[in-house]
């Protein structure tokens, strides 16, 4: 992620919304207050979207996501059970990265499948590859940490919410953002080292077979 990049997420993720709710609160009220905070997030990843044309299962996963969430933030009637809400939705999202890896078919495999896409690599070449063996269980342990992510920060809110109501959500942005890097760091780092063992793999056969075609 260039620094561009990480400047925005920063300023769309947590500063704006923190501003809008923190200037926002006493002449709007709580429940637009954070209604309007969540909106430069969504305007921000709509854009992305449609910019970096992820048409694609991420791409269906995010703006999925987006759609459910202001759906269900639209639907709360008052500021708390909207955070509540937020918060039994951020446990379903989770439960479903869990179902992925219990079927076998875990998102984090299928969101490199579609980042190799990009590069130029066919669909199909790229989840055979995905899924040998140590490979494929790198993909599972990644997706198991987008859904601890999930589970973590939704505690986090919970305790949060149980502690001080609406009136901590400027804490729950706070907390929100810093742990959503943390855990983009892990992810990213689980990634790469994937990367690694695909990269070995790769080298490992291409020399078998140079060995097999020079014994011929």
């Amino acid at each position: 992620m260039n620094r561009k990049l990480a400047f925005l997420d920063l300023l769309c993720y947590g500063a704006i919304p923190f501003l809008i709710w923190k200037f926002g609160r006493e002449p709007l009220g709580d429940y637009w207050a954070i209604l309007l905070s969540t909106a430069p997030a969504f305007i921000y990843t709509v854009y992305r979207f449609v910019k970096e044309r992820q048409f694609n299962v991420l791409g269906l996963f995010i703006i999925s996501s987006l759609l459910i969430s202001t759906t269900v933030n639209l639907l709360s009637s008052s500021a708390e059970r909207m955070l509540w809400n937020q918060v039994f939705l951020g446990f379903g999202f989770a439960s479903v990265y869990l179902f992925s890896m219990l079927i076998k078919k875990p998102l984090a495999l299928y969101f490199a499948v579609d980042f190799a896409y990009l590069q130029g690599y066919p669909r199909n070449d790229s989840i055979s590859l995905f899924k040998v063996k140590e490979i494929f269980m790198g993909f599972q342990y990644i997706t198991l940490l987008f859904a601890l992510r999930n589970v973590f920060q939704n505690l986090l809110k919970m305790w949060l919410l149980t502690r001080y109501g609406a009136d901590g959500y400027g804490q729950m942005i706070i907390y929100m953002t810093i742990t959503g890097w943390v855990f983009s760091g892990l992810i990213m780092a689980g990634f790469y080292l994937n990367s690694v063992k695909i990269n070995q793999f790769l080298k490992t056969n291409m020399e078998e077979s140079k060995r097999a075609e020079a014994n011929k």
